[in-house]
């Protein structure tokens, strides 16, 4: 995939990099007996992986790569989505409400509480790591939802250019700020906005308001 890239300085990549590094180190250790515990919860709760069993998301320019979550869901929830046909109704309004479901029948109880509070994001501190993913970033999008929300919005196809130019985040502007579910082209302007915007005292900002977001319930 093409994309647009908003060039930064030196310095604020060194110091950006520095920053997920550091964070992520010291929140898996803080995490870590919250980690084992929905770890047990999932296992006890449900047949299936600790992780969730999904198919790579699209990242910085258009790579695809593995994104670590705990499953908050049956097991081949993403298979049975789209091609069970008893979830054909749900896949329509799947895509209709800009691929996000309210209520999802397809969650286990571990993973209604864990998606509440936003633990089943943990796991990608991991990615962070890695260098895949930023703790604050643009939503990580799965290739068939990219391109099928481009076509149902063709006038985003210059915000996405420009969001796949930097790798995907942990959280973002529009989860802190309690817009998590409006529509695709309002939620990739945002993110392209953030793409142009970003500085360290923006994502200091933005990392400072998630664990509100995940207190409350809203979520990044």
């Amino acid at each position: 995939m093409s994309y647009t890239e908003i060039k930064k300085s030196w310095l604020y990549e060194l110091s950006k990099r520095t920053i997920d590094i550091v964070f992520s180190i010291l929140l898996i250790i803080l995490f870590s007996p919250i980690l084992l515990l929905v770890t047990m919860a999932i296992k006890l709760d449900s047949q299936g992986p600790i992780l969730a069993d999904t198919p790579p998301r699209v990242g910085k320019g258009g790579k695809r790569f593995k994104m670590y979550k705990f499953r908050s869901m049956v097991q081949n929830a993403h298979l049975l989505l789209r091609e069970d046909p008893r979830y054909a109704q749900l896949y329509s309004t799947y895509k209709k409400s800009s691929y996000k479901l309210m209520h999802d029948p397809r969650t286990t109880a571990v993973g209604r509480f864990i998606r509440k509070y936003s633990l089943d994001e943990l796991p990608q501190f991991v990615n962070v790591l890695k260098g895949e993913m930023s703790i604050v970033g643009p939503r990580a999008y799965y290739p068939d939802e990219l391109e099928d929300q481009q076509n149902k919005y063709p006038n985003t196809r210059n915000s996405v250019k420009i969001v796949l130019s930097v790798k995907p985040g942990i959280t973002g502007f529009w989860q802190v700020t309690g817009r998590s579910e409006i529509n695709f082209d309002k939620r990739i302007e945002m993110d392209a906005a953030y793409v142009r915007k970003r500085s360290v005292l923006y994502d200091i900002f933005i990392i400072l308001k998630s664990p509100w977001a995940m207190l409350s319930g809203k979520g990044v």
